[in-house]
């Protein structure tokens, strides 16, 4: 038997509000990696991403220009570049932009 009371949950408005005019630049460093097989050499990361653009704390950077700082030159898991890279461009709040 089912409650009365579901779907009551649903009126509910959003727990974070969202802004309306700012944005962010660069995409999330797990979206630009999930869908990549891993382990990878760096050459082969910087020809498939390397102009992708990323979100960091100091702005959006392209992770060719990351790869440049990391001196590894193969990734055995997504896990571990992604280590490397946070090393790179730190971590922490990323920065909005009005349009």
């Amino acid at each position: 038997m089912a409650d009365d009371d579901n779907g009551e949950d649903e009126d509910e408005g959003p727990v974070v509000e969202l802004g309306e005019s700012e944005s962010i630049d660069g995409i999330p460093l797990a979206r630009a990696t999930s869908r990549l097989t891993w382990g990878m050499e760096k050459s082969r990361l910087e020809r498939r991403i390397g102009d992708t653009e990323i979100r960091t704390p100091e702005g959006p950077r392209r992770i060719g220009d990351v790869l440049d700082e990391i001196d590894e030159t193969y990734f055995e898991r997504r896990q571990a570049f992604e280590s490397h890279v946070r090393e790179v461009v730190g971590t922490g709040p990323v920065p909005t932009t009005d349009e």
